[in-house]
């Protein structure tokens, strides 16, 4: 199953606690609640390319699946790491936070950020 397509935030759970744990200030975090962010996913073979926009912010990371990249964090920062495919899973850890993005079926995405034992999970659908 290809994860290429769009997809736009249906559902979160857990945000505040998650973005507090990271460090964001107050004033992001209430403005950033409400948006409903737009992700879209180029696929070719185990190249990805994932751009995520909330709002005026927009996140770009390239990977390919088991080789080292620079991923930009939720916070801006960079980080050297390596995302593994399992299945239709793709997982990642940066600074202590796991990241499994799962394509549940052709059109339903779930990202679960943990940190300790605060998870923020996001479910966002095919459009």
């Amino acid at each position: 199953m290809s994860f290429s397509g769009k997809y736009q935030l249906d559902s979160q759970e857990g945000f505040v606690p998650f973005m507090k744990a990271i460090g964001l200030p107050d004033d992001l975090i209430e403005k950033g609640k409400d948006i409903k962010s737009t992700s879209e996913i180029e696929q070719n073979g185990d190249h990805f390319k994932v751009t995520v926009t909330t709002g005026t912010k927009v996140l770009v990371n390239s990977f390919t699946v088991g080789q080292e990249a620079d991923l930009e964090t939720l916070t801006g920062e960079k980080i050297k790491s390596v995302v593994m495919k399992e299945g239709n899973k793709l997982k990642v850890t940066l600074k202590g936070i796991e990241s499994v993005t799962e394509l549940v079926d052709g059109n339903t995405l779930v990202n679960t950020l943990t940190l300790g034992n605060i998870i923020y999970k996001r479910t966002s659908k095919r459009v």
